[in-house]
């Protein structure tokens, strides 16, 4: 009973950190373009804007590098796991 509860557990905690990186993606920009808009009004300079924008979508781009280095981290510990490794089996022993 225990392993079926971690199993639904371990989908729904897979499936938010899938959910999440969508949402920090739009977060990430909307804050930028919130703090280019507040500096553009602010200031009075439109390439402001722009600048919080690009900061915006640098933000996005780093949230997905860091995720994709989480999971490349997951998959390569999975990949050491003796459970996991490749075999190889010498068949020259049965062709005699």
């Amino acid at each position: 009973m225990a392993n079926q509860e971690e199993a639904k557990f371990k989908k729904v905690v897979v499936a938010a950190d899938g959910l999440s990186l969508g949402i920090s993606i739009v977060v990430a920009v909307l804050i930028g373009v919130a703090l280019g808009y507040g500096m553009r009004k602010l200031f009075g300079y439109e390439w402001l804007f722009w600048l919080g924008l690009f900061w915006g979508i640098g933000g996005a781009v780093l949230n997905v590098y860091k995720a994709y280095k989480r999971q490349k981290k997951e998959l390569d510990e999975l990949a050491n796991d003796p459970r996991y490794k490749r075999r190889i089996y010498d068949d020259s022993d049965e062709d005699d």
